[in-house]
């Protein structure tokens, strides 16, 4: 099996973490997007955002939506990481 290198890994297992850890508001602001805190490396979020897996929306919230591709891209990483997703 061919390893990952440190850089690509610490990005995909921000995606698989910010994944793990979301909630769902819609009942309060009317989005059916998930969200989740982005208590990571910024390089990383600002990265995750260009390629169109997040939206930051306000720079200055504490949180982040994935978009559907952001799930998509999640529930891969989850199988190449062998970690169970949420029932």
């Amino acid at each position: 099996m061919k390893k990952t290198n440190p850089e690509k890994a610490i990005k995909e297992l921000t995606m698989v973490l910010m994944y793990l850890t979301r909630f769902n508001e819609s009942d309060r602001f009317g989005s059916n997007m998930d969200i989740t805190w982005k208590g990571y490396d910024f390089d990383i979020i600002n990265e995750l955002d260009e390629e169109d897996y997040i939206r930051q929306g306000n720079h200055r919230s504490k949180s982040v939506a994935i978009t559907e591709e952001g799930i998509k891209l999640s529930q891969c990483l989850l199988n190449k990481y062998n970690i169970s997703d949420w029932e």
